[in-house]
This record gives C-alpha cells, structure tokens and sequence, in this order.
C-alpha cells in the first residue's frame, strides 16, 4: 500500500473505528482525494495485520456517514473530502402544518450547529417523492423520512430501498412491511387512539353515540379509523363516520364527537351554538393534537395528541448517538371541560 496513513490502536476504543479514524486523517492531510480509490479490503487487513471483518466494519462506518461509495465488482471510493462539515440531512415530510412546524423546530434546535438541515416536501404523492430521492441520492448522510402515503405502498417501499438503512430514519408513521433494519421513530396509530379512548372511557359512557370525522380531502392514516371502530366495538358503543362536518350536520344531545381536523371542530362548535346544544354535557368533543388555543377555547377542549416536540427532539438524539433504534413517540389523552 502505498499511501502515507498510520493507524494506532487506543485502549478501549474498537479497533474498526480506528481504521476509519486513520482513513478520515488520511483524506483530511490529501492523502485521498474525491473519488480515489480507497486500497482493497484484503491490502488493508494484510498491511495492518487485521482481521477481514474488522475492515468492512471500517468501511460500512465510513460508508454509513457518505465519506465512502462502493462501486460493484471495483471497490471502495471516495466519494466526499469535507469529512469535518456538518452532517447533512434530508427531511422530507408530506405535508406542512402547525404540528409539522412543531417537529421541525425541536428537530433541528436539537440538532444545533452538529447538522444542516434541508427541507422537501411530497406531498403524499409517489412520483414526486420518487423524483426527490433521485435527486437527493448520496448527497445526504441522513434522510428522515414521514411515509404518509394512501397508494402505490409497494412502489413507496422501492423507492427507499434504493436509500442505505444506516441513513433512513422514517418519521411519525411505521412501515411494518418494509424489512430492512432502520431507525424510526413513530405513532402508533390504531392502539393510540384505543388506548386514550379506554382511558376516556368514564366520561364516555355519559354519552350515546361516538362519531368520528374522518376527513376525506386530507386522508390521515386507516389505522385511526381501525382503533376508534375496534374500541366502539369493544365497548358496544353506537357509532358513525363521516368524512367532514358541515353546517347542515345533523347532531343530537348524546353525540360525543373525535374530530381531527380544526375546520372540522370550528363547524362543530358553531352547529352548538345554534342549536344551544351545550359542549361537556349535550355533546362531548375529543380533538386530535394539542394547540394553545385548545386549552382556552369552551374552557378547555379535550385532546388526544402525540407530542411533537419529542418526536423531533428524539429523532435529532437518535442521530447525534448513531443509533439504531424503533421508538414509539409517547400519546396520551388531555381531559378538559369538552367532554
């Protein structure tokens, strides 16, 4: 090997990340340039008398953080030389609201100065998404990913698999079927919103009928529908769904309502008004997500709400320590005067 690159071996540090250490000197003093090749698996382990696994462990850790691209049949290549610059992360997320904000924010306040973030958008739209990671492909040494989508799931799974699973991070919604190992950090859709109903439940039972408004111009993911129907089943509770409130809605004292979108509770509260139906007694109201408006509005209105801020806080944690981890964001039911 005829490259200028000493290895030492600390005490208590494995030896692969020594390995990469050296090779990060060895591109930080020029020894390696962009798109250099680096020496084969074999050279390296006979030149410092290691062992094969220990240099493709080398090697995976410098690939997981975009120093390092594999060519097939050829090797390993430099494939970035600004191996002290800020991680560079992708987030991508299907829409923009109050509640993404709140994510984003505690993401990258968490982050600080260790990481730049870049922000898209899809839109739950495949072809879009698809184009974007194209685009983005290798430029990343993370992509955080929200996979809210409502077809083409197959196509959606594809589309990542072509992402390394060291660098994926899925954001708020699990993928049970996508089978590589990768970081996530998620709701629990179908058993949050049953075990906040169980929790509601003496409240509840005050209460005829439940109702959810499951909005069909802004679909939210079918397991929110499963959990609040296997709960009313449960409890052989009366039910309906809808796909919106209007201001010709029928309602009836004895309705108790899990609505998610705040058009659809702002309706709500107006049909009340004008049929003098009183909210906490005539008709109960649970809203999706925590605002500050929430906790003032009629005295105080029901929430079920994942923490948001968490999510973004732990999602930052979990790339600051190099983990690999599935972490259910914590869920819970805040009661007040509404119900």
């Amino acid at each position: 090997m005829d490259k200028n690159m000493p290895v030492t071996f600390p005490e208590n540090v494995p030896k692969y990340i020594s390995v990469a250490d050296a090779i990060l000197a060895a591109i930080r003093d020029g020894e390696f340039g962009k798109g250099e090749q680096l020496p084969s698996i074999n050279e390296l382990s006979e030149a410092y008398l290691l062992s094969r696994d220990t240099v493709e462990k080398a090697y995976k850790e410098l690939r997981r953080q975009g120093i390092i691209e594999p060519v097939k049949g050829k090797g390993y290549f430099i494939s970035r030389v600004d191996v002290d610059a800020p991680l560079r992360i992708l987030l991508v997320l299907n829409k923009i609201s109050n509640y993404k904000k709140q994510i984003y924010n505690a993401f990258v306040q968490t982050l600080g100065f260790s990481a730049t973030v870049d922000l898209q958008i899809h839109h739950s739209n495949v072809e879009l998404f698809h184009n974007l990671i194209a685009a983005n492909s290798g430029k990343y040494d993370y992509y955080v990913i929200m996979p809210h989508f409502y077809e083409k799931q197959q196509e959606v799974i594809d589309i990542m698999n072509k992402i390394p699973a060291e660098k994926l991070i899925l954001l708020d919604k699990d993928l049970p079927d996508y089978t590589d190992k990768f970081a996530a950090v998620y709701q629990d859709f179908e058993n949050d919103i049953y075990n906040a109903l169980d929790e509601a439940l003496p409240r509840l039972k005050h209460y005829k009928r439940l109702i959810y408004i499951n909005p069909n111009l802004t679909p939210y993911p079918d397991e929110i529908r499963k959990g609040f129907w296997r709960f009313c089943r449960m409890h052989d509770f009366a039910f309906s769904i809808l796909d919106g409130i209007e201001a010709d809605t029928k309602i009836h004292a004895g309705d108790a309502f899990i609505v998610i979108e705040e058009n659809d509770l702002t309706t709500l509260v107006k049909i009340c008004r004008t049929k003098e139906l009183e909210v906490g007694k005539d008709i109960g109201i649970i809203s999706y997500n925590e605002t500050p408006l929430k906790e003032i509005l009629l005295d105080g209105i029901t929430v079920i709400s994942t923490d948001h801020e968490k999510m973004g806080e732990t999602v930052a944690k979990i790339i600051m320590e190099k983990k690999s981890e599935e972490i259910k964001n914590p869920f819970s039911l805040i009661t007040r005067k509404s119900l």
